[in-house]
């Protein structure tokens, strides 16, 4: 399986961190939380990855370069010099992918020791009834300040919202996908009509895949290190 790790951010909520360190290379108890998420791939069968890159990108190129090296996998990076937005990023590598094979797609500021072989496992399952998406969700005491799904006693996501200011469930996108090729498909269609082909995959694809997509609830850990105080807790409580 192949994998996007979206890392392109800024990160100007980590500042003061950010100002010389990309995101995606923050340590966690001296080991970059890119190389933590390069063994979680392997260690569940993914084979190859493409990181995209923008904030002091070649700081990212050289570590994937020395990760690809010592780990034995493939890793590729994308340059951009003006950020296309989660959905954009996705669109622009389409050729990344082969027709017909599934893939994945995950957030590179986010720590976890997910079991992604269970939720391929689960992503497969739905796929034979007609899913084109699985999305790894987790419960939130702050629904106000994620995407929001709301799952029927199948699994299916029947309703899914960007921060809803009335929440009506506390299962919140965990920015970890399974996803097949009618996926990048849509997305150009979505692309064909996005300011500059710019657009992202929480506000503008998933409420698009309402009644097409699986909720997968994620029992391990995760936490979004994108603040000072989120990447402090991480600290604490990551072994």
């Amino acid at each position: 399986m192949r994998a996007f790790l979206l890392a392109a951010g800024k990160g100007t909520r980590l500042r003061p961190y950010t100002d010389t360190l990309p995101k995606c290379l923050m340590p966690i108890h001296s080991k970059p939380l890119l190389e933590i998420w390069i063994d979680l791939f392997k260690a569940h069968g993914v084979d190859s990855v493409l990181i995209n890159t923008h904030h002091l990108a070649e700081q990212v190129v050289q570590a994937a370069a020395r990760l690809a090296e010592e780990k034995g996998i493939d890793i590729q990076t994308v340059f951009e010099p003006d950020l296309l937005g989660s959905g954009g990023t996705i669109v622009e590598n389409a050729a990344y992918i082969d027709r017909g094979e599934d893939f994945c797609i995950a957030y590179a500021d986010n720590l976890t020791d997910i079991d992604l072989s269970a939720m391929t496992a689960f992503h497969r399952t739905r796929k034979r009834g007609g899913t084109v998406l699985t999305m790894g969700l987790f419960r939130t005491a702050t629904p106000g300040a994620c995407g929001i799904a709301t799952l029927d006693t199948g699994g299916i996501v029947t309703d899914f919202e960007e921060k809803p200011k009335k929440p009506v469930s506390n299962l919140a996108n965990a920015g970890i996908y399974l996803a097949t090729y009618d996926v990048l498909e849509i997305c150009e269609k979505i692309r064909q009509t996005a300011p500059d082909g710019v657009f992202d995959f929480g506000f503008h694809v998933l409420p698009r895949l309402t009644g097409r997509m699986s909720g997968y609830e994620i029992k391990e850990y995760l936490l979004d290190i994108g603040t000072v105080e989120s990447y402090e807790r991480a600290l604490e409580q990551w072994p």
